[in-house]
């Protein structure tokens, strides 16, 4: 495990971090931890964050538009499947 030491923190950003640490009921080490692990879409309490952001971007336009030809037959229904 290693440890860093984040140096010129102004005054408001330490006081907002501060109260989100309170707000949350924890501290201010475990929140940064928190908050930078979510941001680097990282496990944050054995869950991970809610985002696609390394998924963006890995299709081209043509690509994109190729899936969305293909797909199509998804977004209609055949009753037959049904009986």
């Amino acid at each position: 495990m290693s440890a860093i030491t984040i140096h010129d923190i102004d005054d408001v950003l330490s006081e907002r971090l501060s109260r989100e640490a309170r707000r949350r009921g924890k501290s201010k080490n475990a929140l940064i931890k928190e908050l930078l692990a979510k941001e680097m879409g990282l496990p944050v309490d054995g869950t991970y964050a809610d985002d696609y952001r390394e998924f963006v971007g890995l299709w081209t336009a043509e690509e994109h538009q190729q899936f969305t030809r293909v797909q199509r037959e998804n977004e209609s229904i055949d009753p037959q499947d049904w009986d």
